[in-house]
């Protein structure tokens, strides 16, 4: 995993887990890296992967079982998916539209653009 600068290492271990999920390599009820494999596999602290996950749980994303690990909640693509909309249309949106109006890009070459993008994975 590439690490960038402009955010803390546990959201973006936490968000890597979201798209794990989001990807269906981690489906409700699967069992996540312990927290010591998981800092292993990617170099890091035990305590930001503590951080990650506690993140997680408050996000209602998943769960531990005493002494099994930890798990996908039932429902946790469901809720990324959610929680991801909503960061998108409430904070990157209006980003986005502002550089828009700085840029001085017409919307409607923004939709052309969509719209072939669109044609071409469809």
């Amino acid at each position: 995993m590439i690490f960038k600068d402009d955010k803390p290492l546990y959201l973006q271990i936490a968000d890597r887990i979201c798209d794990d999920i989001l990807t269906m390599e981690y489906r409700d009820e699967s069992r996540i890296p312990s927290v010591r494999e998981h800092a292993a596999a990617l170099g890091v602290n035990v305590s930001t992967i503590v951080r990650a996950y506690e993140e997680l749980q408050e996000r209602d994303v998943i769960h531990t079982r005493r002494g099994l690990g930890y798990f996908v909640k039932p429902g946790a693509r469901l809720r990324v998916t959610e929680l991801r909309k909503n960061r998108f249309l409430g904070e990157e949106l209006p980003e986005f539209f502002e550089r828009l109006e700085q840029l001085n890009i017409p919307i409607e070459k923004i939709a052309d653009i969509y719209r072939s993008r669109r044609q071409e994975t469809s």
